[in-house]
């Protein structure tokens, strides 16, 4: 880390704040990274509350900056080579001209930045002034156009008409159905933009609100101008420059046209969208970028550049111009630094196709890094029940039976053989209800040879599916009849319609390979029994080789990144360990602020009766060891003020031992349920239940001095509260226990997930199987005793992780800023091991109490109540 920093100590971050040590180590480390390239994997861990957004931020755009200042240099200096047989007044004279053009073509640039800056910020105040004085925006709401049966009809096609397949996994990926004249028109528009094709930083995260927490981030900071400073014949007119940003989403959060938009499922928008392009269109979209409205174009593909929008700032943009935001940002990527957008856009190859990303020797940065395998596997996931057959089925028919003697040629035939799929897929599904196992996983071949679909060429099916707008048409028309008719429709647009869902998992069955499998599972409903079908993506790593041998540098960033080696064993198997560089930083708290203690038994290591805890699936059901649990959590809520959060290992196991804990013999006075309602308000968390409204009740009861009415807990006596959670659940990702409501993180065991599940059978031997291989089949193979040894090692150490990493994420809950603090305990045996302990964070692990798996509760009280006194 040290040679890190040396190589960039003089690096100016341009931080907003002044950065601590964690910081500055982060950004040096994230600057080598996009600085070394060529494919260079950066794999960083910085908790929670240390900054880390900004962080990556200051470091991405100081090297962009940079990189943009040494690329003028080079090519004054290129100019200066191919003049060395002129004088050196007259090399001098061109080399200064040359500069000039570049500082004119640049400042003509941000001037015109500005003067949007400007104008945007004068109508925002006379906006402020209006809503002031109580004056109304007028509203012209756009008619929906009338709907015409036709619509729903099939255009007649012959074999040539037919579009080529590509592969469109989730629904994201039907982006890429654009109409040729839109993309030659923003091509035309992207022609326009001056000083482009630099490097450009993709950053992507899990959800809308992170992203639009990062646009807010990227706000803060300034940098200096990319052009070097000795162009400039002012450095003081020009000490800055404007960040350029391009947020990118989907259609379903961008399109303006109202008749689409209401459409509501993001496979109906997409959809309807791309058949409005179409040249035998009688109704087209009036927002598609064009000739007609480049102007208006041009005007929002500048303010997009001068603003530093968001998506909803780029929805409102669209709206003022009157252009389509979801194509029209497409012309400002050639003049962006940074380029936001969600995982789907960014991890599948179609959806960036669509979007017209280029990721060949860019940056990208992958926040929230901690779930981005399951990210690739949940993008290329496909899923469909025996009830959406069902329904598929009758709205084939309903279809059919208004619009079968219209149908010719090549569409009665793909209509025909679309019935023969879903006829043979619920065939097998329907024989697959007598199965005694209640999941398991499927030959492909077994389930395509009922009703002859072997003999279907899915490819062209799935062509022809997506081309002619199928599953819109029929989907659309079901609608359209049920609501004439007065009834409410039984699939509304506003959920995935099932032909949708049907062609994603055609799509999945088409393109299956040795790292996918296809499961069913069956589940008892209320009327009769349900079953579906699944695809399962077993490795990440074919499908993000495509981002990661292109990037010039990937970053993945996250709270709680640890443990490591999967990223690098399974998403980066051939990268060469020289390119791939790991950090896991301290937190920015000071040690006294942070208590971690392992929990092995209630009695020391010295007590001959100790009775040790281990909630391992075999001996979890112990009533003893439940209660003994019980007694430890009612010490920790006498020594913890406020707030004291639990994870269970499952909701399963949340409830079990409730029920002991409310249990009560002759020897009790009261239930430890009700001893833990007398030191604090108790909530439990249900599965499938909101989370906003439990955090509401527990957030109430610790920082209100009434007890709501809500609460269980008997308001003379109790102090704060205690909320039992699961890892895993709504509260142990994305929930902020900061300060008060987080005093204290209890977790209960490992939450290891089930390996007798069908799924996990089928990961843990792709692995063993793919790692075997790479061992036996290598320049220097192992001899195949050591070869198997380390493949179910390998295997394990999977298996193991994808439990740390959960414990990892609810550990991440508490100490939120730099002046936080709270104690961690850990309770479980195996917590105290060395090779669990090297998987937790290194903040947490410099935080554990020296010896604490070998004490008791005793000692564990007394060291929670020193710390929470030198608090007060």
């Amino acid at each position: 880390m040290e040679e890190i920093i040396e190589r960039t100590r003089n690096i100016d971050f341009h931080h907003p704040f002044t950065p601590y040590d964690v910081q500055q180590q982060f950004m040096h480390t994230v600057y080598n990274v996009l600085e070394q390239g060529n494919g260079s994997i950066g794999i960083l861990e910085s908790p929670t509350g240390t900054g880390k957004s900004l962080s990556l931020i200051c470091a991405a755009l100081t090297w962009l900056r940079n990189y943009k200042k040494k690329t003028y240099e080079v090519s004054i200096d290129t100019a200066a080579s191919s003049f060395k047989d002129e004088p050196d007044w007259v090399v001098e004279q061109l080399l200064k001209r040359k500069r000039a053009e570049i500082v004119d073509l640049w400042e003509e640039r941000e001037s015109n930045l500005r003067s949007i800056r400007a104008r945007e910020a004068m109508m925002e105040e006379r906006e402020k002034k209006r809503r002031r004085y109580g004056e109304a925006n007028p509203n012209n709401p756009v008619k929906d156009p009338d709907i015409d049966e036709e619509e729903w009809l099939l255009d007649e096609q012959d074999d040539e008409d037919l579009p080529r397949f590509s592969n469109i996994g989730k629904e994201e990926s039907s982006d890429d159905n654009d109409g040729d004249q839109v993309k030659v028109g923003i091509m035309a528009l992207c022609n326009c933009i001056i000083m482009t094709n630099w490097k450009q930083i993709y950053y992507t995260s899990r959800t809308h609100s992170q992203l639009t927490q990062f646009i807010s981030e990227l706000r803060r900071p300034t940098f200096p101008p990319s052009v070097p400073d000795k162009f400039l014949k002012s450095h003081e007119d020009h000490e800055i420059e404007a960040v350029k940003h391009v947020p990118l989403s989907s259609r379903q959060r961008l399109c303006i046209n109202p008749s689409v938009a209401r459409l509501g499922s993001l496979s109906a928008i997409n959809d309807r969208c791309s058949e409005l392009q179409q040249s035998k269109s009688k109704d087209k979209c009036q927002f598609i970028p064009n000739a007609n409205n480049l102007g208006q174009t041009h005007q929002f593909r500048d303010n997009v550049l001068a603003t530093l929008p968001d998506i909803e700032d780029l929805h409102s943009l669209g709206k003022t111009f009157q252009v389509c935001p979801y194509y029209a940002s497409r012309t400002a990527i050639p003049g962006a630094e940074v380029i936001t957008l969600p995982y789907p856009l960014l991890l599948q190859t179609s959806a960036r196709d669509a979007l017209g990303i280029k990721l060949d020797g860019n940056v990208v940065i992958i926040d929230e890094a901690h779930n981005v395998m399951d990210a690739i596997a949940n993008v290329y996931a496909s899923e469909i029940s025996l009830k959406d057959l069902v329904r598929a089925r009758q709205l084939l028919e309903v279809y059919v039976k208004r619009f079968g003697k219209k149908l010719k040629g090549e569409n009665r035939v793909m209509v025909g053989q679309v019935a023969r799929v879903v006829d043979g897929l619920r065939t097998w599904m329907e024989n697959a209800l007598d199965i005694k196992a209640d999941q398991g996983i499927i030959d492909p071949n077994v389930l395509l040879k009922h009703k002859g679909i072997d003999q279907i060429n899915l490819f062209k099916l799935i062509d022809y599916v997506q081309g002619s707008k199928l599953a819109y048409k029929i989907e659309g028309y079901a609608a359209h009849i049920e609501t004439e008719g007065g009834t409410k429709p039984t699939t509304p647009f506003s959920s995935t319609p099932v032909l949708h869902t049907l062609l994603s998992f055609l799509v999945s069955l088409s393109n299956l390979s040795s790292e996918g499998r296809i499961f069913y599972h069956k589940t008892n409903g209320k009327e009769h029994r349900e079953i579906k079908l699944s695809y399962l993506l077993l490795s990440p790593a074919h499908a993000f080789s495509s981002i990661a041998l292109k990037a010039r540098a990937v970053i993945l960033a996250g709270g709680t990144m640890s443990p490591f080696e999967d990223y690098t064993a399974h998403l980066f198997p051939n990268v060469a360990s020289e390119k791939i560089t790991t950090l896991s930083c301290g937190h920015v708290i000071p040690a006294s602020n942070l208590c971690v203690w392992t929990l092995s038994s209630c009695q020391p290591k010295s007590n001959a009766n100790r009775m040790e805890f281990e909630f391992s699936y075999q001996r979890r059901g112990d009533k003893t060891m439940i209660r003994e649990l019980g007694l430890a959590i009612l010490n920790i809520c006498t020594a913890v003020p406020d707030g004291v959060v639990i994870f269970f290992p499952s909701y399963g196991y949340l409830e079990e031992v409730v029920r002991v804990w409310n249990e009560t013999d002759g020897t009790q006075s009261a239930s430890i349920w009700n001893k833990l309602q007398n030191k604090k308000a108790v909530f439990s968390e249900v599965k499938g239940s909101s989370s906003d409204d439990l955090l509401e009740q527990y957030s109430k009861a610790i920082m209100d001095e009434d007890t709501p009415a809500t609460s269980t807990k008997p308001p003379s006596k109790a102090c704060g509260a205690l909320i039992l959670s699961v890892v895993g659940g709504k509260m142990s990702e994305g929930i902020n226990f900061s300060d008060r409501l987080g005093r204290c993180v209890v977790i209960v065991g490992l939450p290891y997930p089930n390996i007798n599940s069908p799924d996990w059978k089928a990961r843990i031997e792709y692995i063993e199987s793919t790692t075997l291989k790479q061992l036996t089949e290598c320049d220097a193979p192992r001899p195949r005793n050591e070869a198997v040894a380390a493949a179910k090692q390998a295997a394990r150490d999977f298996y193991e992780n994808a439990c740390m990493r959960a414990v990892n994420q609810s550990i991440g809950r508490a100490i939120r800023h730099r002046n936080d603090y709270a104690a961690i305990v850990l309770i479980d045996r195996r917590f105290g091991t060395d090779r669990i302990k090297r998987k937790l964070p290194g903040w947490i692990q410099g935080g554990l109490v020296t010896g604490s798996e070998n004490g008791g509760l005793g000692q564990m009280m007394s060291n929670l109540s020193g710390f929470f006194r030198s608090k007060q």
